[in-house]
């Protein structure tokens, strides 16, 4: 009894672990990564189909431009990445696995030192207790890290629509706070729109075929290697995830600069699909086939002079 009772806490303290990293297979769905240029560390403005404030980037091959805040000579930043994340929550979540799987291999249960079935449900509320708090301070932190935005979108021509309709001048509306660096600004039309909404279903599709080849036609060289990140850690769990039927309900221009020759354009959209992950023997691990799910998340893109647009980060929504 005592044997299967530690079985269950095991899986229950794996579910507790590996839950987020489950739910959030999707591209990009499990963090914000990418860099939106000399934009990268200050939010972008908040619209009608995003509401509350981005969070912060995760990963990006940029560093934040304050003293202190990079070392030369510093890894960067995506190496710090993986399925469960950088820092002291990663540290934890490791620490957590490892001492269960620890208690295991010497024949003391998932934790040794507790019994029955009360003592098992003690600490699976502990454990739940402390995983709440490491994701409560890795947000704190993360947010005393970023410039702060004040106020939300300004009335008269923020929101630009993506489904029609024409797009007001461009630079009208934007929130006072939280200001990003003055550069040029752009004029996008209804193509622009028509082609990020092609874009989201196509770096989807591109991701479930595991299509190395279109990514990198699709999408910057940074993105793509955390994508290519990203298939690693699902393969070493011997999973696989599938995005299809993705529809956008609705998307609004948060802004659109240029920095030198590159042109930038940060758009929030809501979109709904299925996305569900496999194991090795085609069996369901998370998601469910016949259900659509729905995301909210901040797509930047850059171009080139005369070239296409390509997914340059995303941001989950706040």
């Amino acid at each position: 009894m005592r044997r299967k009772a530690s079985i269950l806490a095991a899986f229950a303290a794996f579910a507790l672990v590996l839950g987020p990293a489950l739910a959030e297979a999707r591209p990009g769905g499990r963090s914000s990564m990418g860099s939106r240029g000399n934009r990268t560390f200050t939010p972008p403005p908040v619209t009608r189909t995003a509401p509350d404030a981005a969070r912060p980037m995760d990963r990006s091959f940029q560093q934040p431009a304050r003293p202190g805040a990079a070392t030369p000579g510093a890894a960067p930043a995506q190496t710090r990445g993986g399925m469960f994340g950088g820092g002291f929550g990663g540290a934890l979540m490791g620490g957590l696995i490892g001492m269960g799987i620890g208690g295991l291999l010497f024949g003391n249960g998932l934790f040794s030192g507790f019994s029955g079935f009360g003592s098992i449900l003690g600490l699976l509320l502990q454990l739940a207790l402390v995983f709440f708090l490491v994701r409560w301070a890795l947000r704190f932190f993360r947010s005393r890290q970023q410039p702060a935005m004040a106020g939300g979108p300004a009335a008269g021509g923020m929101r630009r629509e993506m489904q029609g309709g024409a797009v007001p001048p461009q630079g009208a509306g934007r929130p006072m706070g939280g200001a990003a660096p003055a550069a040029a600004p752009v004029q996008l039309n209804q193509s622009d729109f028509t082609a990020f909404e092609a874009l989201l279903r196509d770096v989807n599709a591109a991701w479930s075929r595991r299509d190395h080849a279109t990514l990198g036609n699709i999408a910057t060289q940074e993105m793509n290697t955390y994508f290519a990140q990203d298939m690693r850690d699902l393969d070493a769990r011997g999973w696989r995830n599938e995005t299809r039927d993705v529809k956008l309900e609705s998307g609004d221009l948060s802004e659109a600069w240029r920095e030198g020759n590159v042109d930038y354009a940060t758009v929030a959209m809501r979109f709904s699909l299925v996305d569900v992950t496999y194991d090795q023997q085609g069996q369901v691990v998370e998601g469910d086939p016949q259900r659509r799910d729905t995301a909210t998340e901040l797509w930047t893109f850059c171009r080139q002079p005369s070239g296409p647009w390509k997914l340059s980060a995303i941001q989950q929504g706040g």
